[in-house]
């Protein structure tokens, strides 16, 4: 007898797809006491405990059975696993397993049907391809084969896959605001300013201010600033010039009236990084954006385009911040964060939370809204990006950027190719 090997912390998985989808010669299927089986209906995927499909529908022996059924690698995994103790296991029509390794044929009565000789061996050897490879995705070799039409609807449920796994994020945060989304808008995108690498310290930042504070002071450019430098731990030390006097004292006046607790500067991060991007401009460039933009969630759902949320966010910090990039190091003329740092922010937040409005308050346009901003905005470019260009997969959009990171990150990376439309189109094309 030739048994196929398949690695059994990922076989039944597999084994489970190929049962679902009747990825094996259906013609003369019997069980190991001969009688005959017919599959009306394989039966419900059951992702909880008990069987492993429900519902099913099966001709065996002449009779039409309706129930569960379950499925191993091996027929002793049926004892392994003790379901001869289990009641879910009771209403078990048959056993389908891929290599029969015991004496008789049945499981507790159970009639047993064995597949390993029905599976198509070229379909077992490419799944084992695509889990031991090692590229930049398993199926790189072949990925560009997949028809555009593939493409076109797996970007769309990954897109929009993306954009609820952040606005469950987001959804975490209005839980501990009391549906504040005005301070929720705030938080997202002083995240959002920070990021690729100062993310985390600048939502700890926001988050250590209170967002009343922000309202309050909201005319104030100065004071804006120095509540956010200040509570960046950047006013700490010797004044390096009168802007910096001014903005220790005022803080320090601050501080001791709203009893403020400010964050250790040496949380941020410098090094190899571009100085419009410097922490300082960020911060710079937040303190300009709340200074002027009155209740700024309630203008980003008015917005009717594009253009009018990167004219939301279009912003020059104060003037200090023309002719420096950090404190007391002056320099002739500075570069503020531009078209691209604006892109990041719509992208990575804003359209998120507009999407997550819509989902929250149970209409659609907003989410259609999000969705079709996505595809308006420019392609973004980042490594992971550069890696799918150079298989051919390219970009129009950043909607297809957005889904080709889902695609990679929650499904290439971790090797959920039967979970993938273009996985699973590789994986059959050419079988049965």
């Amino acid at each position: 007898m030739t048994i196929v090997n398949v690695d059994p912390l990922f076989a039944e998985e597999l084994f489970q797809h190929i049962w679902q989808f009747r990825l094996f010669t259906q013609s003369g299927l019997k069980t190991l006491e001969g009688e005959p089986v017919h599959i009306d209906h394989p039966g419900q995927h059951n992702r909880h405990a008990g069987p492993d499909f429900t519902a099913a529908r099966l001709h065996i022996g002449g009779t039409l059975w309706a129930g569960n059924v379950e499925l191993h690698m091996r027929t002793s995994d049926w004892f392994r696993h003790g379901h001869q103790y289990n009641l879910q296991y009771r209403n078990v029509i048959l056993h389908v397993v891929f290599e029969h390794d015991m004496e008789g044929c049945t499981t507790n009565g159970i009639p047993v049907l064995e597949l390993q000789h029905c599976i198509p061996k070229l379909l077992l050897q490419r799944y084992e391809l695509l889990r031991r490879s090692a590229a930049f995705v398993p199926c790189a070799g072949s990925v560009s084969t997949v028809p555009a039409l593939i493409w076109t609807g797996w970007k769309d449920r990954l897109l929009v896959e993306r954009l609820e796994q952040k606005a469950d994020i987001l959804k975490s945060w209005l839980l501990q605001t009391q549906y504040d989304w005005e301070e929720v808008c705030f938080c997202a995108i002083a995240r959002a300013a920070g990021m690729p690498v100062n993310g985390d310290v600048f939502l700890r930042l926001a988050q250590s201010l209170p967002y009343k504070l922000v309202l309050r002071h909201q005319s104030d450019l100065f004071r804006l600033e120095v509540l956010l430098f200040g509570q960046a731990g950047m006013l700490d030390g010797i004044a390096t010039d009168d802007h910096t006097t001014r903005l220790q004292q005022e803080y320090s006046y601050l501080r001791h009236k709203y009893q403020l607790t400010p964050l250790e500067a040496q949380h941020f991060k410098w090094l190899r990084m571009r100085p419009a991007s410097f922490p300082s401009m960020k911060i710079a460039f937040l303190a300009a954006l709340y200074n002027k933009n009155t209740h700024l969630f309630s203008r980003i759902l008015e917005a009717n385009d594009v253009v009018g949320l990167e004219r939301l966010l279009e912003v020059r910090p104060s003037e200090y911040w023309h002719t420096h990039y950090r404190f007391g190091k002056p320099v002739s003329r500075t570069q503020a964060p531009g078209t691209r740092a604006i892109h990041n922010i719509l992208i990575n937040t804003v359209l998120p939370l507009l999407y997550l409005y819509g989902r929250e308050r149970g209409d659609s346009r907003y989410q259609e809204k999000a969705i079709s901003f996505m595809r308006e905005l420019a392609s973004e470019e980042n490594r992971v990006i550069s890696g799918w260009n150079a298989l051919n997969i390219n970009s129009e959009s950043a909607g297809d950027t957005q889904a080709l990171l889902q695609l990679k990150q929650a499904y290439c990376d971790e090797k959920r190719c039967l979970g993938c439309a273009v996985g699973v189109r590789l994986l059959r094309s050419g079988i049965l």
